[in-house]
C-alpha cells in the first residue's frame, strides 16, 4: 500500500475511517446549514449574532477541557465515543426538527449550539486518541494525517451538496441529513474489533487533572505548539464566520455560490492533509513554514478584489491551514506519554478550539465595524507578530539557527545547537 495510505491497511483503522468519513460530509452539511439559517432566516446578517452560535459552540472545549482529558483516560474510548456520538445524532435532529416545523428561534440555536459543543468537548480528545490505539506507534502521525482528509474530503463534498439541499428544500433538510449521517459513525464503532487495538493503561485515582497539567508545564516543547495553535485558531481559523461574510455581505452570492466556497477551501486542506500523510514524521519547521504561508496567503484573501479570486486563494489558505493543524497535532500526539495523552490531547483542543469563543465575536464584531474583509485581515496581524517572537524565543532559549541551503535544491534548515551551561535538557524536537 501507498506510504500516503499506509495506516487503511489495519483493519479497525479502515472500518473507523469509512464511517468518519459519511459523518464529516453531514457534519459540513450541518455547518453550512446553520450560517444560512441565523445569517439570512434568523437574523439580517448579522455577523454578531453568528459569531456568538460559534463561540457558544467553542466555549466548552475551554471550560471542560481539564475534565475531558481525565475522560478520555480513565474510560475506553470506544464507549466514550458510542455516548458522544448518540448524543450528537439526538441534537441534530431536534435541531431539524424545529427548523421543518418552523418552531426555530434564535435563542434555541444558542442553547442548541452550547448543547453540542459540550458533547463535542467529551467527544474530541477520545477521537483524537482513539486513532493511537488502532495503529502501531509509527503509524500514528499517518494516521492523524488521514483523519484531517477524510474531515476535509468531507469538508469538499459536504457544503457544496449542502448549499444546493438548502436551495431546493430549505435548512431544515441539511440538518436532517446531517442527523443521519451521525448513524455510519455509529456503526464503525460497533463493527470494530476491542481484541485488536492497543491496550492503553486507564487513568485511576485522584490528581489526573493536575498531573496532566504538571506534565504539559514541563514540556516546553509542547507549550511552543500549544501557543502557536492558540493564536491561529483564535484568529486564523474562522472560515465558518469569514467565508459566510465574504460571500454574503462582499459578493452578493447566494447559498450555492457560499456552499461552493467551503468546498474549494476543502481542496487545498485535502491536499495539505495528503501531503502531511506522505511526510510521515511531524517537525517543527513544517510547522513554522506552513503558519508563514497562511500569514501570505490570507493577506491576499482579505484583498481578494472578486469572488473568482477570493475562491482561488482559499484554495491556498485550505492547504497551509491543513498543513499547520496535522503537524501540530501530531507533533503533540507522537510525543507525549501514552498514559496522559488524553488529557494533555484534551487541553490541546482546548486551547485551539478554546480560543473561537473569544476570536468568534471578535471577528462578528470586527465584520460588523469595520467591514468583512477586515474578518480575514486581522489573522495575518496576529500572526505575524507571534511567529517574530517565536523566532526571537528560539534565537534566545533553544539556540536555534535558520539558514538556507542551496546545494542540490534550496530548502530552509532549522538547527539547534545546545547551549553550554544548560542545566535543564533542551527539546530535541525542534527540527
Amino acid at each position: 500500500m501507498s506510504a500516503t495510505f499506509r495506516a487503511l491497511g489495519v483493519r479497525n483503522y479502515r472500518i473507523y475511517a469509512s464511517g468518519a468519513f459519511v459523518s464529516n460530509i453531514g457534519t459540513w452539511m450541518g455547518a453550512v446549514a446553520q450560517n444560512w439559517l441565523v445569517l439570512t432566516e434568523l437574523t439580517d446578517y448579522s455577523s454578531q449574532a453568528l459569531g456568538l452560535v460559534v463561540g457558544l459552540q467553542f466555549l466548552p472545549f475551554l471550560v471542560l477541557a481539564p475534565f475531558t482529558g481525565m475522560i478520555a483516560d480513565r474510560f475506553p474510548k470506544r464507549r466514550i465515543l458510542l455516548a458522544t456520538q448518540t448524543t450528537m445524532a439526538l441534537i441534530h435532529t431536534t435541531t431539524a426538527v424545529l427548523v421543518l416545523t418552523g418552531s426555530m428561534r434564535l435563542w434555541m440555536i444558542f442553547v442548541l449550539a452550547a448543547m453540542l459543543g459540550s458533547t463535542m468537548a467529551v467527544d474530541n480528545p477520545a477521537r483524537q486518541t482513539i486513532v493511537s490505539e488502532m495503529v502501531p506507534r509509527d503509524t500514528i502521525a499517518n494516521a492523524v494525517a488521514l483523519n484531517s482528509a477524510s474531515f476535509n474530503a468531507g469538508r469538499l463534498i459536504g457544503p457544496g451538496v449542502s448549499g444546493l439541499v438548502i436551495a431546493a428544500w430549505g435548512t431544515g433538510v441539511a440538518f436532517a441529513l446531517n442527523a443521519l449521517s451521525f448513524l455510519a459513525v455509529i456503526t464503525c464503532l460497533l463493527l470494530l474489533r476491542p481484541g485488536e487495538m492497543v491496550s492503553t493503561p486507564l487513568t485511576r485515582g485522584k490528581g489526573a487533572i493536575r498531573a496532566g497539567l504538571g506534565y504539559v508545564k514541563r514540556r516546553r516543547d509542547i507549550q511552543l505548539v500549544m501557543f502557536l495553535v492558540f493564536i491561529f485558531g483564535t484568529f486564523g481559523m474562522n472560515f465558518q464566520i469569514t467565508i459566510a461574510l465574504m460571500a454574503t455581505t462582499v459578493f452578493g452570492k447566494g447559498p450555492t455560490e457560499f456552499g461552493l466556497l467551503g468546498s474549494i477551501v476543502a481542496v487545498g486542506s485535502l491536499t495539505g492533509a495528503l501531503m502531511s500523510a506522505r511526510r510521515g514524521t511531524a517537525r517543527l519547521r513544517t510547522l513554522l513554514l506552513a503558519l508563514t504561508g497562511f500569514t501570505v496567503a490570507a493577506t491576499f484573501a482579505a484583498l481578494a478584489p472578486s469572488y473568482e479570486s477570493f475562491g482561488v486563494l482559499l484554495i491556498a489558505l485550505g492547504f497551509t491551514a491543513l498543513t499547520a493543524l496535522t503537524t501540530a497535532n501530531a507533533m503533540v500526539q507522537t510525543r507525549v506519554d501514552p498514559l496522559v495523552r488524553g488529557r494533555v490531547m484534551a487541553l490541546y483542543m482546548a486551547i485551539f478550539m478554546g480560543g473561537t469563543p473569544v476570536g468568534a465575536p471578535l471577528i462578528g464584531w470586527i465584520g460588523d465595524t469595520f467591514g468583512a474583509r477586515w474578518t480575514i485581515g486581522i489573522a495575518p496581524v496576529t500572526l505575524a507578530f507571534s511567529l517574530l517572537a517565536v523566532a526571537i524565543y528560539l534565537a534566545k532559549s533553544e539556540n536555534v539557527r535558520v539558514s538556507f541551503e542551496t546545494q542540490r535544491r534550496p530548502r530552509l534548515l532549522i538547527t539547534s545547537e545546545p547551549k553550554p551551561q544548560v542545566t535543564e535538557p533542551v527539546p530535541q524536537d525542534v527540527q
